[in-house]
């Protein structure tokens, strides 16, 4: 089997895998429409008091918040993805498995978290957002070509999302424990993504720094582009450059950890 088929294969495997947790999907719409909900509503009143917070009007806040929900799970924003899975795997010693086979570790849980990524776009994203969209007036664009930019600009955030998650689950070779490092995700997750508050609205200087950072790439900067507050290729160009620096840090990292492995456990 070529490189490419057998990444192809990987990919999806992890989203049949995905596929068969059915009460879990129902229940994670389930969970976001409620949370989306809640936002939209905390919006409205925020707007209400605050109109063209951040550069958005209320219309526009509210199509935040349910591609927010729509790409919570699809983008692991605050964890949940591969990176819990391959840190207790590093702990007991069974990733001397994963090293042992004739793929690139990173390459292999890429196209693992690909699958998984696009399955929960599909099964856990789309209802909220189509939900969101018809009840709620939204900001949402009519230009198909648009859509297919953004959906470019999606598949570089899953590429973002992962590198950073790829990160943290590799200082479990040199932790005792990765409890920590997942909260950290969680934390920064919530804030320097944009899910808690849209980042334009942050004041200055803090909404400078995290606008900058690669979190931004992942849910400010693709909505932006829908929205028709950015440019695709500035977009684009954001996007791979931190796809760039973390894909080739986290290789750094990972052939360090793999020349000195102490794993705890194994």
């Amino acid at each position: 089997m070529g490189p490419v088929r057998l990444y192809a294969a990987v990919a999806a495997g992890s989203f049949r895998r995905y596929a068969t947790y059915r009460a879990a999907t129902a229940a994670g719409v389930f969970t976001n429409t409620v949370f989306g909900l809640i936002l939209v509503y905390t919006y409205l009143a925020l707007w209400d008091e605050r109109p063209q917070l951040g550069g958005y009007d209320q219309a526009q806040a509210v199509t935040y918040v349910w591609l927010g929900q729509a790409l919570f799970a699809t983008l692991a924003l605050q964890g949940g993805g591969f990176e819990g899975e391959l840190m207790e795997r590093i702990r007991t010693g069974a990733v001397a498995i994963d090293l042992y086979r004739p793929a690139d570790l990173q390459l292999w849980w890429f196209a693992a978290d690909l699958g998984r990524s696009f399955f929960q776009l599909l099964g856990r994203g789309v209802i909220p957002f189509a939900f969101g969209a018809l009840v709620f007036p939204s900001a949402l664009p009519s230009d198909p070509w648009l859509w297919l930019r953004f959906l470019l600009a999606l598949l570089l955030a899953m590429v973002v999302s992962f590198s950073i998650r790829f990160l943290v689950a590799l200082s479990g070779f040199w932790l005792l424990d990765g409890t920590g490092a997942l909260q950290l995700l969680m934390v920064s997750g919530m804030f320097c993504t944009g899910m808690a508050l849209p980042l334009n609205a942050f004041p200055e200087p803090l909404g400078g720094i995290v606008r900058a950072l690669p979190w931004s790439a992942m849910l400010q900067m693709p909505a932006d582009l829908l929205m028709g507050e950015t440019g695709a290729l500035r977009t684009y160009a954001f996007q791979a450059g931190w796809a760039v620096v973390l894909l080739v840090l986290g290789r750094m990292v990972q052939v360090a950890a793999t020349r000195r492995v102490v794993v705890q456990g194994g």
